[in-house]
């Protein structure tokens, strides 16, 4: 099997940067979990029924990462991480 290819959003770089290290290896090592396993996120329904989220805990807060899958293209693309609040209202913008 092939790895998928990862891609950051222009949001999600920019929440990224904003991370404190110790949070950023988290979502590193979510990012690499995800790649291995592109179906591993909960998909959400309604507005974002083409979101994956995958959750993960990083310095006793609950994070979630949000990203979409282009199987035929086996491409995934970083949408969104930070901590739970706002998480959703933020991201269908």
């Amino acid at each position: 099997m092939m790895a998928y290819r990862v891609l950051q959003s222009r949001r999600f770089a920019r929440q990224y940067k904003k991370l404190k290290n110790n949070v950023a290896e988290d979502v590193d090592a979510a990012v690499d979990m995800i790649a291995e396993n592109p179906g591993m996120g909960e998909r959400k329904k309604g507005d974002l029924a083409n979101l994956l989220v995958h959750k993960f805990h990083s310095q006793n807060q609950l994070y979630l990462l949000g990203y979409t899958i282009e199987d035929a293209v086996q491409l995934i693309h970083l949408e969104a991480a930070g901590p739970h609040e706002n998480f959703y209202r933020d991201i269908k913008r």
